[in-house]
């Protein structure tokens, strides 16, 4: 007993400890290891919370100058909307109008007041009265429509009248989308279009090259066009959709003239446009003088192998002052 008394303590002396003596209350207190514990949780939590704070006063902020910058670019769409107006019915609503309106003849102006009668307000006929006098409107068509809103337009048609070409402004108002229409005021005459002066044309540099190797192969379309429809398909492009001439309608006389621009409009040298003059007399028309009609034509050909096939013809803008 004392001698293992006397080694405990020997052993505690020399600052060792045995292993079956060894004591946990009597264990050395160690101090926290650097970022152990709770303090980074912390942090964490503070930059959580400021980046919270952050996103808070940036959407303060920027909500209002979006909605600044998105309340502008609203308004003109809504402004750009066309007037929702029954144009078609409104249309031949005013050409009947017209029909009446523009014929008038001494002693029948009852009759014209009761067919007026069918197209303006009540009560306001008598104010298109025309007494004793005589109206010829003729070859009268719709040239235009001008809504100023939903229920109301202008119509403006064209017409010999009295035998000079004129316009006639005709007010409509319509109801229930065009169910319902009646003209709203006094129509207006007015001056027909005058005649334009037309601008001399820009220089165009031809394709000589091009128009030799063309200028064969149009004569036999031209006259396969007029004359022999059946060999019309060897001269188109596929896909292209073009209907021959009445038969006995026109027969080919010859090309007069033929324009291919140098540069291609379309950048590509495979597919040219080209104006053809062409000089046609009219079926069956025989003898010394025959009537024949010169015209001008744009064809679009493409380049197929070695040869031009035709892709589309229709009329030539422009082909005065060549």
């Amino acid at each position: 007993m004392a001698g293992r008394s006397t080694a405990r303590r020997g052993g505690a002396l020399d600052g060792t400890v045995a292993a079956d003596d060894y004591d946990d209350a009597n264990a050395p207190v160690r101090g926290p290891r650097a970022g152990s514990g709770g303090r980074w949780w912390v942090w964490v939590g503070r930059a959580v919370l400021w980046a919270f704070i952050i996103v808070v006063i940036f959407n303060g902020l920027w909500m209002p100058i979006r909605d600044s910058f998105a309340e502008p670019s609203a308004a003109p769409s809504a402004g750009s909307d066309e007037p929702d107006f029954p144009e078609s019915a409104a249309s031949a609503f005013a050409l009947r109008f017209a029909e009446t309106y523009l014929n008038a003849k001494k002693g029948e102006e009852t009759e014209r007041a009761e067919e007026l009668a069918a197209f303006v307000p009540d009560g306001k006929v008598a104010e298109l009265n025309l007494s004793g006098a005589e109206l010829s409107g003729r070859d009268i068509q719709v040239v235009g429509v001008d809504p100023q809103d939903d229920n109301s337009a202008v119509v403006t048609l064209s017409a010999d009248v009295n035998g000079d070409p004129m316009r006639l402004d005709v007010p409509v108002y319509a109801a229930d989308n065009g169910a319902s229409l009646v003209v709203s005021g006094r129509p207006a005459l007015l001056a027909a279009p005058t005649k334009a002066e037309l601008p001399a044309p820009k220089a165009v540099e031809n394709d000589s090259g091009t128009r030799d190797e063309l200028e064969p192969r149009l004569k036999r379309f031209f006259e396969a066009y007029a004359e022999t429809p059946e060999h019309l398909p060897s001269y188109l492009a596929d896909g292209a959709h073009v209907a021959q001439l009445p038969a006995g309608s026109l027969e080919f006389v010859e090309l007069e003239e033929l324009v291919v621009p140098a540069k291609a409009a379309n950048g590509k040298d495979d597919v040219r446009q080209a104006t053809a003059t062409v000089k046609w007399r009219l079926a069956g028309e025989k003898g010394d003088d025959p009537a024949e009609l010169t015209q001008s034509y744009r064809l679009s050909v493409i380049k197929d192998g070695d040869d031009w096939k035709v892709l589309d013809v229709q009329g030539a803008p422009r082909s005065f002052g060549r």
